[in-house]
């Protein structure tokens, strides 16, 4: 369940810090009881990061796959042994 708390709670820098390390998914911050920040520990920041990078690269594949983008392995593979003499 997302954590949330109120702008007012991150004067608490030591707890916020504490409670960013201790889930594994982004903190809510609300003012005046409306979604205002998120924050996050630099680890869980960084899987999030890492797992946007797949998911885009991922779509970038369906891309090239649906608009014939696409080469035949047996065939690049024998290009590469020509290529490079293996």
């Amino acid at each position: 369940m997302p954590q949330i708390i109120p702008i007012r709670d991150l004067r608490n820098t030591s707890e916020i810090s504490e409670l960013c390390h201790s889930v594994d998914e982004p903190i809510y911050i609300t003012k005046n009881g409306y979604g205002d920040m998120v924050i996050m520990s630099v680890e869980t920041y960084e899987k999030v990061n890492e797992r946007l990078k797949m998911y885009q690269s991922i779509l970038t594949s369906e891309y090239q796959i649906r608009d014939g983008q696409v080469l035949d392995a047996k065939e690049s593979l024998k290009k590469i042994k020509e290529e490079y003499d293996l």
